[in-house]
């Protein structure tokens, strides 16, 4: 069962990334990605493998050590959470580089790759948007999103 979490972790994030890349001018995607709660699905898998694993996963991550860690994301189970929790935070990371995108108006363009290496590599997609977005003043009399997700 563990292997089917794991597949099915991805595919449910795809279809936001599809809407971000794809379909960035849809008014249904601005709709879909502006609510936090895309990462749910995701997180739900995240919950399910990690709680019935919590007794054995809360020393490691309580305490880490490198043997500690490399040996629980070792197994199938430790894996499979590892996935779930880099794709819900990835998908996070670029709602909130897409949304903040739109306000300052960087043209979809420029940011499909930067979100094609945030579903790759994360942190550097974001380290490059968090580059990139200097370029882009945001409106005159726009809200602070700094501080929202």
């Amino acid at each position: 069962m563990t292997a089917t979490w794991f597949s099915l972790t991805f595919v449910l994030a795809a279809p936001f990334w599809a809407l971000m890349i794809l379909l960035p001018g849809w008014s249904w995607t601005t709709r879909i990605i502006r609510s936090p709660l895309i990462v749910l699905p995701v997180l739900g898998i995240y919950a399910v493998l990690v709680l019935p694993a919590l007794g054995e996963l809360l020393p490691v991550v309580a305490s880490p050590t490198l043997t500690g860690v490399r040996d629980m994301l070792g197994t199938d189970v430790g894996a499979a959470a590892a996935w779930a929790h880099l794709i819900a935070f990835d998908l996070f990371a670029g709602r909130w580089a897409w949304l903040d995108s739109r306000e300052r108006g960087v043209p979809a363009w420029v940011m499909a790759p930067v979100l094609g290496a945030t579903i790759l590599f994360g942190p550097l997609g974001l380290a490059g948007y968090l580059g990139l977005r200097t370029r882009w003043n945001r409106p005159t009399g726009a809200a602070d999103s700094s501080s929202r997700p």
